[in-house]
């Protein structure tokens, strides 16, 4: 398999279920506008697994919001699938009217471009995020049973968002309003000497 990132997200335009449950074709760059974006792909509607996500980053989307980023989930189910588990209440194990894109991925081409498409039959959990340019500078997939951790993602947007203000890289478990490391021997030394 080879890794998307420092690439250009692959592009696609799909049916896409918009957070006021109106259905249209929308292209990766309506969806992302000029903002930064995790793009998101979960196994499929109505399972076990995926609500807790989607309702998890649906409960941080004003932290995404903050940092001028969009959240995109993908399924290989349709636009119809989409609506229908939208109009399903939690507590009957749907996920109600979140307030982002859900994209619907029925000829399976789109998590093929991203690589995440398992046996022919569902999307691996893979989530991409993908800076305002439209390269990609993080992903991660995980197998369909392990749930994402939505704070990891916040993380690295603000990993990503720091290099790009401050010229600096980020350290293991780094997080916003640390120091970050010069990349150089001399901003490594500094650094591991301050935080050894």
């Amino acid at each position: 398999m080879t890794s998307l990132v420092t690439q250009k997200a692959p592009d696609f335009t799909a049916e896409t279920v918009m957070p006021d449950n109106s259905i249209a074709p929308k292209s990766l760059s309506d969806l992302r506008g000029g903002k930064y974006a995790v793009l998101f792909f979960y196994p499929l509607d109505f399972t076990f697994v995926c609500p807790s996500e989607i309702l998890a980053f649906d409960k941080a989307l004003g932290e995404f919001k903050k940092r001028n980023c969009q959240v995109i989930g993908v399924s290989v189910d349709s636009q119809f699938t989409h609506l229908a588990w939208k109009n399903t209440p939690c507590e009957k194990a749907g996920i109600g009217n979140i307030q982002f894109p859900l994209v619907a991925d029925l000829s399976k081409d789109i998590a093929r471009s991203y690589g995440v498409l398992f046996n022919n039959t569902v999307a691996l959990r893979g989530l991409f995020l993908i800076d305002k340019t439209g390269v990609i500078r993080h992903a991660v997939i995980n197998d369909l049973p392990l749930g994402r951790n939505v704070s990891e993602a916040l993380r690295m947007l603000d990993a990503l968002q720091f290099t790009e203000k401050y010229g600096e890289v980020c350290p293991a478990n780094w997080k916003a309003g640390e120091d970050g490391m010069k990349a150089t021997a001399d901003g490594v030394a500094e650094y591991l000497t301050k935080h050894s």
